[in-house]
């Protein structure tokens, strides 16, 4: 296990890269499956980090909560390599409710990954929808528990939506996330 910080490629005001990738639940999910949302939360993530199964039950009650916005998880990680990040293995996560985000995609390629400057799981980017588009408005932090075994205080996450549907600009400073690094294919 390599441990990162996320080290944002976009900037504020940058619109949502667009993807296209194969969901958990067989569905296939772009940019546009998100349009009637107020905000989309992006979180590159993946099975096996314990960084990133540490957030599970956090971005699972952000779905719940918020209906404005949707929350996706994507996996970049190389599977072949690190099975427990397989497509079938993420199937059985979403089917017996470990994760149960508004969507969990698999990006088999990792040219989302890489688009979005994804370095990290989990690596989270906010965005809310301006005139039709997706705007980065926050990537950073889901909240200051910095290891899987330590327990929050502060949830950067939950600021940064609540200024979004208020209409509000995210006044956040931008720290970044850290986690397992992205399993790469090609390392």
């Amino acid at each position: 296990m390599t441990l990162e910080q996320s080290d944002a490629a976009l900037e504020a005001g940058d619109p949502a890269p667009d993807f296209e990738l194969e969901g958990a639940d067989g569905g296939t999910y772009t940019l546009e499956s998100f349009a009637d949302n107020g905000a989309l939360l992006v979180v590159f993530t993946c099975n096996h980090c314990p960084y990133a199964k540490a957030k599970f039950d956090l971005l699972n009650q952000l779905a719940a909560e918020y209906d404005e916005v949707a929350v996706v998880g994507i996996n970049p990680n190389d599977a072949e390599e690190y099975p427990e990040d397989s497509f079938e293995t993420m199937r059985e996560y979403v089917e017996d409710g470990t994760i149960q985000y508004d969507a969990y995609l698999r990006d088999e390629s990792q040219a989302v990954a890489r688009e979005y400057g994804a370095v990290c799981t989990p690596d989270p980017f906010l965005f809310a929808r301006e005139n039709g588009t997706f705007r980065l408005v926050y990537q950073g932090r889901l909240d200051d528990a910095l290891n899987p075994e330590d327990e929050p205080t502060r949830f950067h996450i939950r600021e940064a939506i609540e200024s979004v549907l208020a209409g509000e600009s995210v006044d956040l400073e931008w720290k970044p996330s850290q986690g397992c690094s992205i399993k790469w294919t090609d390392d």
